[in-house]
């Protein structure tokens, strides 16, 4: 398909969502991906080579601010980031959509309320098969319709850190999950949190997404298309160029929707720069590349040497005790919610402790992180240096996060876990990417307006992490695809 109607670039949470959403339109669509198809392998169910490794990751090389070097944790396949994610599909609480003073700062809201959202969240939890219970969590904003799916079984040891926990006076609950469990453990008896889905089960931007997208004869995904530059004129994208096999294409539709995700779309972006925009495309605001998110996540292991921890996939449960107050004036805190079954071999591979150590530690601890809201900073940013990504974070809202650390550590402690491990996610660790092409309805200020399109350039269309005013302290994959849905139906509104 040489001439579509719609062009998008990338296949993650954004691009797939909208795929699925604009499909049955019968308007013709390309997707452009950089990545080639996920097969499954015995690499993908090897700790080794998921944790260690990085058979899966990426061989390029981004930089930090200072210089250093790292490989990011960006994945290019059909699925995007999504076909490695831990499957969370959690709603912003509906305070997220509005100003919330925060012990680091003031989270300035959204252009829009939770109310006018809420459609697009329910669509999307049902969309992506969303497995989950009401009820239970003091701060979840109101639902037009239940959950679509019961939530995803704890397993024993997790009932029963459920039940300590409320002993307490606290109130864990499901995590609201993309899990097939049954599906997912026919393909081997691991967590689903951090490995590949090559055998099913986890409801990913490919399995879900790009699968109901690509049922139309009118889609056509093209793999190994790594997109190089946008062409503008006279405030439109006339063209995307893109290297495929060696060779450098170039395709044009009216429509042209980048998917790419915070940091690769504004890096594409910034990379398109020509005469009539010496700072990059759609950057009348100078805010492309600004205001970069990723959460301050900490993992939290409770340690007790006379308890074993048997579970297996263990990342069912979520606590929202804190994620409203907490702080020493009342101010947000942040979410709590299970890792992944951390083994023996993957501590081995991330932490390099001996193998017999790991698997000790890890069999006798259960496996938590918390998560703190990271405030938008026009100076945490990304850019480009010599045609090289530079990753310029700049946590906020630190003491935050240091409070929620502290209570679930007396937490634990409490509820029989008497040594308490903490790590801090690296600050290059780009795990829950967002802010780099605001929302905003003032385009002095934001790159999109509230329906995703660019304030500067007509015809293009920005829908992944890149957009969102604000992290909240929930895992972004639902609010991605929500934002997709919607966005789908204002595009089509608008051609009709």
């Amino acid at each position: 398909m040489t001439s579509p109607d719609i062009l998008i670039i990338g296949s993650g949470m954004g691009g797939a969502t909208l795929a699925a959403a604009l499909a049955p339109s019968g308007k013709r669509i390309v997707i452009l991906e950089r990545g080639d198809w996920l097969a499954d392998c015995p690499e993908a169910r090897d700790p080794w080579a998921v944790f260690g490794s990085g058979h899966f990751s990426p061989k390029e090389t981004w930089y930090d601010a200072d210089g250093g070097t790292f490989t990011p944790n960006n994945y290019y396949y059909p699925g995007g980031n999504s076909k490695f994610y831990g499957a969370v599909l959690m709603r912003y609480r509906a305070e997220d959509f509005q100003p919330l003073r925060h012990m680091g700062g003031t989270a300035p809201g959204w252009p829009m309320s939770y109310d006018e959202f809420e459609p697009d969240y329910q669509a999307a939890e049902e969309m992506y098969e969303v497995r989950g219970r009401m009820g239970e969590d003091p701060t979840e904003p109101h639902h037009s319709r239940p959950y679509p799916f019961p939530p995803v079984p704890h397993e024993p040891d997790m009932l029963n850190l459920c039940n300590r926990l409320k002993a307490l006076g606290l109130h864990p609950g499901p995590l609201p999950l993309g899990v097939d469990i049954d599906l997912w453990l026919k393909g081997g008896p691991l967590t689903f949190d951090g490995f590949p889905n090559t055998r099913g089960g986890k409801s990913d931007a490919e399995t879900i997404g790009l699968a109901a997208a690509l049922k139309h004869p009118n889609v056509t995904l093209i793999t190994k298309a790594k997109v190089t530059r946008l062409i503008a004129e006279a405030g439109k994208i006339t063209a995307v160029e893109y290297e495929q096999d060696g060779a450098t294409l170039r395709i044009s539709a009216p429509l042209v929707c980048l998917c790419a995700g915070a940091v690769k779309s504004a890096c594409l972006l910034l990379a398109s720069a020509d005469s009539s925009h010496p700072t990059g495309l759609a950057n009348s605001s100078d805010q492309v590349g600004r205001n970069f998110m990723n959460h301050n996540i900490t993992a939290v292991l409770g340690v007790n040497p006379f308890r074993r921890n048997r579970s297996v996939y263990e990342k069912t449960i979520q606590m929202n005790d804190w994620y409203l107050t907490g702080g020493p004036k009342g101010e947000p805190l942040g979410n709590v919610q299970m890792l992944g079954r951390i083994t023996g071999e993957i501590m081995a591979a991330e932490s390099g402790l001996p193998l017999p150590i790991s698997r000790w530690l890890a069999d006798h601890s259960v496996h938590l992180m918390t998560m703190s809201e990271d405030l938008p900073n026009p100076e945490s940013r990304v850019f480009l240096r010599d045609g090289k990504i530079v990753l310029k974070w700049q946590r906020s809202n630190w003491q935050a996060h240091v409070a929620l650390n502290a209570k679930l550590k007396a937490v634990l402690k409490k509820a029989g876990w008497p040594l308490v491990l903490t790590k801090t996610f690296e600050k290059r660790t780009p795990s829950h990417q967002c802010g780099t092409a605001r929302m905003g309805a003032d385009p002095s200020t934001s790159v999109v307006n509230p329906f995703c399109r660019s304030h500067d350039l007509a015809n293009l269309f920005i829908v992944d992490a890149s957009v969102l005013p604000t992290s909240a302290a929930a895992n972004p994959s639902l609010t991605v695809a929500a934002l997709a849905l919607r966005t789908a139906r204002h595009i089509l509104q608008a051609q009709e």
